[in-house]
């Protein structure tokens, strides 16, 4: 039977648009569902599937042996068949899909029959099987007990929408995970390093998933895991964030990339778009500026333009770690609903200040405040004494920031004047820079804080962290400024206490501002 080229484009478009109309017509009624976010399973819209599936590299003959391990109802696979459809009517497919939930079985396998059927009136061979099964169980049975030796290869490629969620110790995949002697803290993640342990040599794995496993401490054993197995060949990013599952108002920074199970070659493909549907932008760079060589935390970052490769490379070119300057960065020792009974909305006698993120106004910290839902001391005693510090000055950086502040780090300094007494205690959503448990040098404090707060700290943080979440993990790796330059910095703002505080520390780090030259009083 012979089909033309129009003929069989009409026909592919035709199963992408069924496939479409049944995703949306159930992404109401089911991703509403309790069980949804339980599995925290999201549906990938058409121009996302057509994007994922247009990375993949198809061969010019033989068959592809696809996997999708959280196929929902089957979007991402449709969109590789219609692909072979218009491009390579002489490779068949054999593909399996994987879908734990009984709900949406019916719905995927309606979707992969319309698969089939449409690949076959067009002359392409398409055998599919459904299992409405855990993948990461059956993942971690195919993979026989470790990672360590190789299962006999499965697939050829591999596409993924994964399932967002913690993975809860104790349960059921946290233990078959520990079979396969895998530590990872999402489900995303096991499902990525699962799926790359059953590809073929030269296997291509594309997907969709949160930006956090690019950096952080959590991550890395599932970054020394997937980058020992995989290379990354292309990256892209949305640069508006939440805009990929809006329908499902999931608020997260998503990535798609492809990676390969073979050794890294010379570059990356680096792309960005606003939404799912525009057009991009896109930049060859060196393999070394997305995977550092010599980086012990193997952070993947993602420099989209020339400004964000030159602000990496100075930030490289900094001299010091945290260790050289004689400061060490942790989260703050105070988290309030462990130390509920000891807490209090306003100062009292026994008490001292408590700082929380909200006390955090203007590059400084203001205490009390009195409107404020949060508590503003802590009760002094036995039990909170290994939660204090000594008055004096420190560097706090917000754990968490607001998506519409304009920093992704946002550092104040507190001064043992701006608090009473000669103690104090910070709330965990808080990083605090002291110095062995106690303050800062006064010029080295207002340096630093200089450094994190300009527009190049948070520009090379970007690259790496696709999340309002900085973690003392983020700032102990990330380099320094001498203490002579950072000290310099900080006598040049000695006595400076206006509204626009922010904006001059800014301005210092920044100047001049081509960022071609980066230099300035920090260079």
């Amino acid at each position: 039977m012979f089909v033309t080229i129009d003929e069989r484009i009409s026909q592919a478009e035709a199963l992408l648009m069924r496939t479409e109309e049944r995703r949306q017509r159930l992404a109401g009624p089911l991703e509403a569902k309790e069980a949804r976010s339980e599995l925290g399973q999201f549906f990938t819209p058409l121009p996302v599937a057509r994007f994922i599936a247009g990375l993949l590299d198809l061969p010019s003959h033989g068959t592809i042996r696809l996997l999708d391990p959280g196929a929902g109802i089957g979007s991402l696979t449709a969109a590789v068949v219609a692909r072979v459809m218009c491009e390579r009517p002489t490779v068949s497919v054999e593909l399996v899909a994987f879908e734990v939930d009984p709900d949406l079985e019916p719905h995927l396998r309606k979707t992969l029959e319309d698969c089939q059927k449409t690949a076959l009136s067009a002359g392409i061979e398409v055998r599919a099987e459904t299992r409405q099964a855990d993948f990461i169980e059956w993942a971690s049975e195919e993979i026989s007990g470790s990672l360590l030796s190789r299962p006999a290869a499965l697939f050829s490629a591999c596409v993924m929408n994964p399932p967002y969620r913690k993975v809860n110790n104790g349960g059921a995949d946290h233990r078959a995970l520990q079979r396969v002697g895998l530590n990872v803290s999402n489900l995303y993640a096991a499902f990525l390093a699962l799926a790359s342990r059953l590809l073929d040599e030269g296997g291509q794995l594309a997907a969709i998933t949160p930006r956090s496993f690019a950096n952080g401490v959590y991550f890395k054993p599932f970054r020394e895991f997937f980058l020992r197995e995989m290379a990354f060949d292309r990256l892209h990013v949305y640069e508006e964030r939440g805009h990929v599952f809006a329908e499902a108002q999931v608020l997260q920074e998503n990535v798609v990339f492809r990676a390969t199970r073979q050794q890294p070659g010379p570059t990356v493909f680096l792309s960005s778009s606003a939404r799912s549907a525009e057009e991009s932008t896109e930049r060859e760079v060196p393999y070394g500026a997305v995977v550092r060589d010599g980086d012990p935390n193997l952070f993947v970052r993602i420099p989209v333009d020339d400004d964000a490769t030159a602000v990496a490379e100075y930030v490289a070119e900094l001299p010091a770690q945290l260790t050289d300057l004689g400061i060490k960065v942790s989260t703050g020792r105070v988290v309030d609903f462990r130390a509920r009974q000891h807490l209090r909305m306003d100062a009292e006698a026994g008490t001292v200040p408590l700082i929380y993120p909200t006390h955090l106004r203007n590059g400084r910290v203001v205490w009390p405040q009195p409107k404020s839902k949060k508590p503003n001391a802590l009760l002094a005693n036995q039990e909170t004494a290994s939660l204090l510090l000594p008055s004096g000055t420190y560097v706090l950086v917000k754990r968490f920031t607001a998506k519409e502040e304009r920093r992704r780090v946002v550092a104040c300094l507190v001064t043992s004047s701006d608090l009473p007494g000669a103690r104090v205690a910070f709330e965990n959503h808080l990083n605090v820079y002291h110095c062995g448990g106690e303050g800062l040098p006064d010029d080295l404090a207002r340096g630093l804080a200089a450094f994190l707060n300009s527009s190049v700290v948070d520009r090379y943080v970007r690259q790496f962290s696709g999340h309002t979440q900085i973690n003392a993990a983020d700032l102990q790796h990330l380099r320094y400024p001498s203490v002579g330059d950072l000290e310099e910095a900080g006598r040049s703002l000695s006595g400076v206490e206006t509204p626009n505080e922010y904006d001059f520390l800014e301005d210092l780090v920044d100047r001049p501002a081509p960022m071609s030259s980066l230099t300035g009083v920090l260079s």
